[in-house]
């Protein structure tokens, strides 16, 4: 324990002498010091890695979300910022501005029924009709309830 105790937190600067101490980055982290930038997830907590990019700390989900594929808006494919609220359809990821029926183009948000098929986003009112597709297209429509969520 006194070799523990000479250790320094890279997080808050102070002295570990928890019982359990982490070791990322190059540096001795509290367990609850070593957080998500973005969502502040204890990251012990989650799993057993971490990754960082641009000064950032990340969890995995966060990470891809900012840097790997779903981190760009599926409507307009720009990023997305980090404290940024999105909408999200089928594992795509929206700005909130973006989220619009794709043939009125009327914004569509939470509690709004909205449907997305074969990557567009239709409101209940312009939702395709069973006659406007043929039968083996009618697998990918789904029906959804909006929620929003803070990416």
């Amino acid at each position: 324990m006194g070799a523990l105790a000479l250790k320094r937190c890279v997080g808050c600067g102070c002295k570990i002498s928890d019982r359990f101490l982490l070791f990322a980055l190059d540096g001795y982290w509290h367990c609850h010091c070593l957080k998500c930038s973005c969502c502040q997830a204890q990251l012990a907590e989650i799993g057993s890695s971490c990754f960082t990019k641009r000064g950032l700390i990340l969890c995995k989900s966060d990470y891809i979300r900012l840097f790997g594929h779903s981190g760009a808006c599926r409507a307009c494919s720009k990023s997305i910022p980090a404290n940024e609220m999105v909408m999200r359809a089928q594992g795509n990821v929206f700005h909130v501005k973006c989220f619009v029926c794709s043939i009125c183009h009327n914004q569509l948000v939470p509690g709004d029924r909205f449907h997305y098929t074969n990557g567009k986003l239709y409101c209940e009112r312009d939702r395709p009709t069973a006659s406007a597709h043929r039968y083996d297209h009618m697998d990918s429509l789904r029906e959804h309830n909006i929620s929003e969520q803070k990416s």
